[in-house]
């Protein structure tokens, strides 16, 4: 193996990172422009409006470095900078060795903390949809990069009920009940269907 492939390894890595962070930080930008207290095209008119500042902002940025064309040295610079420090294994970053790294795993999620969660972002609603949770995280400077879709599997792992055709406002997509939240998980409904009765 090259002296460099490690190096280039680390910025390719790095650059992916950044790649995805900067375009899930510009879509949760984007979604916070909907509008959950209006339905059809004007709910999404804040989104469309968003979308068109950062059109307009890519465009000025290409005819400025295309007027001064070294311009780019800086904005190469920088994204291999972003890219460096991004790409470090996670052990480095973390300044840990890597078997004390391997061995410590994730916590769990907590189910008590996601109801609060989802009480907090539902209001006086019935239901809410997964993309405004996971809207309401990123605006908080979490989950981001994730997706619907990670929110799914984060509410399967703690028993949390959550369906396709949750609608609010009347539009149907991924959500969960207020009603659903209320009603005991599937598991602790098992463990108190299977435990054994203690009458005499």
């Amino acid at each position: 193996m090259s002296r460099l492939a490690r190096p280039a390894a680390r910025l390719a890595t790095g650059s992916r990172t950044v790649a995805r962070r900067l375009a899930a930080r510009a879509a949760a930008w984007c979604a916070r422009g909907r509008r959950h207290d209006l339905t059809g095209w004007r709910a999404v008119l804040g989104v469309l409006l968003r979308l068109a500042v950062l059109a307009c902002g890519l465009y000025l940025l290409a005819r400025i470095v295309r007027a001064l064309p070294a311009l780019m040295w800086l904005v190469t610079a920088g994204w291999l900078v972003a890219a460096w420090r991004s790409g470090r294994p996670p052990a480095q970053a973390a300044g840990e060795a890597p078997a004390e790294a391997a061995e410590e795993a994730p916590p769990a999620p907590d189910r008590e903390a996601i109801h609060t969660l989802l009480l907090e972002v539902m209001g006086d609603a019935p239901a809410v949809h997964l993309r405004t949770v996971l809207a309401h995280l990123q605006e908080r400077g979490q989950w981001e990069g994730r997706t619907v879709s990670d929110l799914r599997a984060a509410l399967a792992a703690v028993g949390v009920p959550h369906e396709r055709g949750v609608k609010v406002r009347g539009v149907p997509t991924w959500g969960v009940r207020r009603r659903d939240l209320k009603a005991p998980s599937p598991a602790a409904a098992q463990e108190a269907s299977t435990a054994p009765s203690t009458a005499a």
